[in-house]
């Protein structure tokens, strides 16, 4: 599999500014329709308040930044739509005058652990939601659940529950909604296999609060007229509904194989960035250990698809500690042939080897050695992941760790079917813009086409490396 392409849009469509928000960092993307590149991006921090009243994003930095922009992009290049895609784990209240009700809870606030066991009686099983239970604020009914619990009044004051890509478009549009894909993403508040909200919502008091579910690439509404006069956009500018970053990553390629055996080819999406997210779309139904990170997420169509996460970017930050180094090819063979290896977890809230501690099987003779074995390391935890899902044909990997050689070069030894690596630095925004295609377009717009990757030459090597790690762990 190769990384999906547009083809010439039929629609007016010429650039679509994207709103798009990781968890590190918070950006703005212009896009060619006609070829998915960005033609402009603009990043800001995607800072974390302190308090009070608890550790919150900075929603108002955030609006001024967009709208800023959004103004600049126009002035220089025109934009006839607007898409937004976010982090999941995130949702804004809003009170009865839309107004936040309370801010933003950052999901990594530990809050919601004090009142985990009185949480897990009223949350429902992993056979209804795909959901599995998550430390902090990562299943965002356990952040409900403690706002009401702790906030005297809050769920009296909310009037709107809204999935965190739809407060943009209600702030550019005044049009409520939430999205299947970030309802879809380890809430607990989502049934995937009925497309329906699940029996949390009612136990939790929000059935009525919660903003409808609607399909990402929806138009939810057109500009404010004051959203238009302060950007100079026209007020005919049409908004998407949005979606879920990893699910934006992977709408492209949804499409792309709608023409290929009918869509019906198995085949997965390695979206890396903050969070590695593999995604076996086409896998067969199979009972998931939610003790290991696996969820169902659902796509853009509102198809369940299972899925694996770790912090992997985060990791990476962890383990290189700033250094910019390049190992060199005699870093690697050291390395594969002295068998300088990390075992999980750098970041233990999180991945398919929750709880356990990092250590290094022997210490790294060299700074080249320390980043080559994390590329590896993070591979295998990428690997394990895809194992554990189910995952069947090619795998294409997005993102940061797209451009990371080792990475690469250990996937490719280990996935039967082959890698493929996406050309864009990021497969968010181009997701993102896609939605703002009318669904003909969107279906037919894409194909395959870029680069695979070619299995490495010390392959052999690899493998050898890769089982004596398994055997450490014990997977």
């Amino acid at each position: 599999m190769t990384a999906p392409a547009i083809a010439p849009a039929a629609t007016a469509l010429r650039h679509i500014a994207v709103i798009d928000i990781g968890k590190t960092n918070a950006k703005l993307a212009l896009v060619e329709a006609e070829t998915l590149q960005e033609l402009a991006v603009v990043t800001r921090p995607n800072r974390v308040l302190q308090g009070p009243p608890y550790p919150h994003f900075d929603l108002a930095a955030h609006w001024d930044f967009f709208l800023t922009h959004l103004a600049a992009f126009h002035a220089q290049h025109g934009v006839d739509a607007i898409s937004v895609t976010t982090h999941a784990a995130s949702a804004v209240l809003l009170d009865a005058a839309g107004q936040l009700a309370t801010p933003m809870l950052d999901y990594e606030h530990d809050g919601p652990d004090r009142l985990a066991a009185d949480y897990d009686r009223i949350r429902p099983d992993f056979a209804e939601t795909g959901s599995p239970r998550l430390p902090m604020g990562l299943n965002l009914g356990a952040q409900l659940y403690w706002l009401f619990q702790t906030r005297p009044r809050l769920l009296e004051q909310t009037a709107h529950v809204l999935t965190y890509p739809q407060y943009w478009g209600w702030r550019l549009t005044g049009e409520l909604a939430s999205d299947v894909t970030s309802l879809g993403c380890h809430t607990d508040l989502w049934n995937p296999w009925t497309g329906a909200f699940s029996s949390l919502a009612a136990r939790l008091g929000i059935t009525d609060r919660l903003a409808p579910a609607r399909q990402p690439g929806e138009v939810l509404g057109r500009l404010l007229p004051q959203i238009a006069a302060q950007t100079g956009l026209s007020p005919q500018t049409p908004v998407s509904v949005g979606i879920h970053d990893s699910n934006a990553s992977l709408y492209p390629h949804i499409q792309a194989r709608q023409g290929i055996q009918g869509g019906a080819g198995a085949f997965s999406v390695v979206s890396t960035g903050t969070w590695v997210i593999s995604m076996a779309v086409g896998a067969p139904r199979r009972d998931l250990d939610p003790g290991r990170d696996l969820l169902v997420n659902v796509n853009a169509l509102g198809q369940p698809v299972p899925s694996a996460r770790f912090m992997g970017g985060r990791e990476y930050e962890i383990i290189r500690a700033g250094s910019g180094l390049q190992p060199t090819p005699e870093d690697r063979a050291n390395v594969l042939t002295q068998g300088v290896m990390i075992l999980p977890a750098a970041e233990p809230g999180s991945g398919p080897f929750q709880g356990r501690q990092m250590q290094w099987t022997s210490p790294p003779a060299t700074e080249g050695q320390k980043l080559a074995a994390l590329s590896f390391y993070l591979a295998l935890m990428t690997e394990t992941g895809l194992g554990l899902i189910g995952a069947t044909g090619p795998t294409l990997v997005e993102g940061p760790f797209s451009r990371n050689p080792d990475y690469l070069d250990m996937l490719a030894a280990l996935r039967p079917d082959g890698v493929a690596v996406s050309a864009s630095v990021t497969g968010t925004s181009a997701g993102a813009a896609m939605l703002a295609f009318p669904a003909q377009e969107a279906a037919g717009s894409v194909s395959d086409t870029a680069q695979p990757r070619a299995l490495p030459a010390d392959h052999q090597a690899l493998r050898a490396y890769a089982k004596a790690w398994r055997e450490r762990v014990g997977d």
